[in-house]
């Protein structure tokens, strides 16, 4: 069993960069992790890791042993996954990096019903908008909401929503209502900074698709603030309706050009592999495409 412990500590000091995050993840005090890394060591006869201050970096021997070690202890969870697949329960730590305010709004309910479906299950749910390296951070599962990049991760659309152009009536009573998009350069613009067009929003209008250049008078990385902005009277927003959608349906904001369509975002689970894809994460993909698929339309 120290054997195993020595090994598993050892991949999860690499994989995490430094003894404190490695202690972290392993759930095991900084003291521990130094001394089955040292233990490991001093078995073996050779050293595994150079240390210093700043960085850890391997030895020839260690990138020999770190590729083997990683090797078995996959073989071992595939192994576990394979048994546990076959049962109703599944175990364990599942970490999730979610975006902020569709997190709060639509993501946040569901935890209780996913935990009550498998309460050995422990939740480890990090809200940001910032694009995180799944297997650097050591994440299980992204949830993100765009245009996916190419990459090596593996993803699987969950929902979409549609892009919104609005504002309040009294900023349209005070500043007039457009008609066409290339009047948004008049116009106060509240802009998002993780658009990946920035200042330049394009339209798919009656005449084909359309870019314009806005200035904005208010840029945040919070769709939430911008939101607030257009609520109080502040000027343009263009939001995901998942998030402006009430205050459509209440009339507190307006639907701009409607016959200008912005485009669609998809709402996607995103993880590292599909090789190794244990129970736990499966579940929980299959879970949030139940609970998620169809609210598409009403966003």
């Amino acid at each position: 069993m120290d054997r195993f412990l020595e090994m598993q500590t050892f991949v999860g000091v690499v994989d995490a960069g430094s003894f404190v995050k490695a202690a972290d993840t392993l759930n095991l005090s900084k003291a521990a992790v130094s001394r089955y890394v040292v233990d490991l060591e001093t078995r073996l006869g050779v050293r595994l890791l150079h240390r210093t201050t700043r960085r850890l970096s391997l030895t020839e021997e260690g990138q020999v042993f770190h590729a083997r070690s990683k090797a078995l202890l996959t073989g071992l969870e595939e192994a576990e996954a394979e048994i546990t697949s076959r049962s109703d329960l599944v175990s364990g730590l599942l970490r999730l990096s979610v975006p902020v305010t569709f997190g709060v709004l639509h993501l946040a309910p569901l935890w209780g019903l996913f935990k009550a479906q498998h309460p050995k299950l422990r939740l480890d749910i990090t809200l940001s908008d910032r694009v995180v390296d799944l297997v650097e951070d050591g994440y299980d599962l992204a949830v993100r909401i765009g245009r996916l990049e190419s990459s090596t991760l593996v993803s699987r659309q969950l929902s979409s929503t549609r892009l919104v152009l609005c504002a309040s009536p009294a900023y349209l009573a005070a500043h007039g209502t457009p008609t066409h998009p290339a009047e948004l350069a008049g116009h106060a613009v509240i802009a998002y900074s993780y658009w990946s067009g920035r200042d330049e929003w394009s339209f798919d209008g009656p005449q084909g698709e359309l870019r314009v250049s806005t200035q904005p008078c208010i840029r945040t990385n919070s769709g939430d603030t911008c939101r607030a902005a257009a609520l109080a009277h502040q000027g343009v927003i263009l939001q995901p309706a998942f998030l402006v959608g009430p205050d459509l349906a209440a009339g507190t904001l307006v639907e701009l050009m409607p016959q200008y369509r912005a485009g669609e975002l998809g709402i996607y689970a995103v993880y590292p592999t599909r090789q190794h894809l244990s129970a736990k994460v499966r579940r929980l993909i299959d879970f949030l495409v139940v609970q998620l698929a169809g609210r598409g339309p009403t966003w």
